[in-house]
């Protein structure tokens, strides 16, 4: 068997499990009189604007008969209404009606609680790679932005920078656990020790001489930096991270930038981070500020072999 025949043979077990998983959900979890096709059609008329029939088929990739079938038994049980187009009269505009509506909003919900029990379920870090995975599958196959585009978008979007706040290092240990493990592979250890970072900041917080920047992006959390004291005279640079989401927006070179601005403004004479040799996107952010790599050395850590290296700035 050739490896293009594993290929497919790979696809066709995925698309039979994930099929059965769907079914699974849709007959016993969900508990509706409804069939999948029939709940998609309804979900399309409810999440688009007065849609036509062939809107909605076009849509769902789904035979043009199949959905005027459905979308008559939909009408028949008062679901959906339709109403002749004001600007061309061979078209029916379709819309949930007040029982369509009460109907969607539970079928909606007890789709909301099986994912979010679905994930739930899963071990540490296991929504961020199956999410991550389905990106890459609808990437790949033309339904997604590429990353580039996406980096294009992520530019335009206006974001802020604020100090932490309850809840913020929480989330620095948990993202710097998940995304460390999925782009290198890291494991656990690695968590634990930006927890101990973390407790160590908040213990012993000096906000004359340290702080902590969070990246704020239509809400979300989406980047970190730290300044924490080593020395009167040296600072450290620590905890770094963007979220693949916002990266290509220029909040990792702010970061950097507002860290090294305000360890000038508050006295410190030096500046040193540690690294590790294969971080390249963090390692040119450092050399635009002007950090200069001053030692390096092999080391195993974190379940892997690796270089690490200290970096020093002059303020």
């Amino acid at each position: 068997m050739t490896k293009e025949d594993d290929a497919i043979a790979e696809i066709r077990r995925f698309n039979r499990f994930y099929t059965r998983y769907i079914g699974v959900v849709n007959s016993s979890v969900l508990k509706t009189e409804f069939s999948l096709a029939e709940a998609r059609v309804l979900y399309e008329v409810a999440n688009k604007e007065t849609p036509t029939a062939t809107e909605v088929g076009k849509a769902l990739g789904m035979d043009p008969a199949h959905v005027s079938r459905i979308l008559r038994g939909h009408q028949r049980h008062g679901l959906i209404a339709r109403e002749r187009s004001e600007t061309d009269g061979r078209q029916a505009l379709l819309r949930l009606t007040a029982k369509g509506k009460k109907t969607f909003a539970t079928l909606d919900t007890r789709s909301r609680d099986l994912v979010e029990g679905m994930l739930a379920s899963l071990p540490p870090g296991g929504p961020a790679r199956i999410i991550g995975a389905m990106q890459t599958i609808e990437e790949l196959l033309g339904e997604r932005p590429s990353a580039a585009t996406a980096a294009a978008a992520a530019a335009r979007r206006p974001y802020i920078l604020r100090t932490h706040q309850p809840g913020d290092m929480g989330w620095v240990v948990a993202r710097h656990g998940v995304l460390y493990a999925q782009e290198y592979g890291w494991d656990e250890t690695f968590e634990g020790l930006v927890a101990k970072i973390a407790g160590e900041f908040l213990e012993k917080f000096d906000p004359k001489k340290e702080r902590c920047w969070i990246a704020e992006q239509d809400g979300e959390n989406v980047g970190s930096i730290f300044l924490v004291k080593k020395t009167d005279k040296v600072a450290k640079l620590r905890l770094l991270l963007v979220e693949p989401t916002a990266r290509g927006s220029g909040i990792g070179r702010r970061l950097v930038t507002e860290c090294v601005r305000h360890a000038r403004q508050v006295g410190y004479k030096k500046m040193t981070l540690w690294t590790q040799s294969h971080l390249h996107a963090a390692h040119k952010l450092y050399e635009e500020a002007g950090f200069q790599r001053t030692k390096s050395w092999a080391i195993r850590q974190w379940g892997k072999d690796m270089i690490s290296e200290t970096w020093d700035l002059d303020l």
